[in-house]
């Protein structure tokens, strides 16, 4: 008779997970095991689903079919006709209009991702430097964020320099005399 060599499934106690690297990868397996489940859901039944998440790290992780604004768009609008009267009917006002609200912000959030992707793919196309651009263009908001990331710059570069001046001057003293 065979032993098993694994222990197989086995069911876990459901609570806040204490370690953060075991916390980020069972959010990340997770995350992506319901993104899976919800999009087989769709497949095989022609539902349309969404799915908004936000790791502890503040980012934001978003599931859609056909897309994550269809579906919310749909859902605020009242215009799904699949949606039961009762079900609607038992959600608090309070509570829809917390819905709204942290919709409104998810995306913000998502948009604010957006152009930062854009921004990045733009910066790979373009063989100049980011410093290097014109900001005549920029808004008030831009600014202040170009500014921000020269000061950044700036501190980054400080910081470099010392670090480098530390390394030279410590070999200096371990070099021999007649160098």
């Amino acid at each position: 008779m065979m032993q098993k060599k694994t222990q197989g499934r086995k069911k876990i106690e459901i609570k806040i997970i204490a370690d953060e690297n075991r916390r980020q990868v069972t959010f990340s397996k997770r995350r992506t095991g319901l993104f899976n489940k919800a999009s087989e859901l769709c497949v095989l039944t022609g539902a349309e689903a969404a799915i908004i998440t936000q790791s502890r790290g503040g980012r934001v992780f978003a599931f859609g079919h056909p897309s994550v604004d269809s579906v919310v768009d749909k859902y605020l609008a009242g215009s799904s006709k699949n949606i039961a009267v009762n079900e609607v009917n038992s959600i608090p006002t309070s509570m829809q209009e917390n819905f709204n609200q942290k919709y409104k912000e998810i995306s913000k959030e998502i948009e604010d991702e957006k152009k930062k992707n854009v921004l990045e793919e733009k910066l790979e196309d373009n063989p100049n430097f980011w410093w290097e651009e014109s900001f005549e263009h920029l808004g008030i908001e831009e600014l202040e964020k170009y500014i921000a990331s020269m000061e950044q710059l700036k501190d980054n570069i400080t910081m470099r320099v010392d670090e480098m001046a530390m390394l030279r001057n410590s070999s200096n003293a371990s070099l021999p005399s007649w160098i």
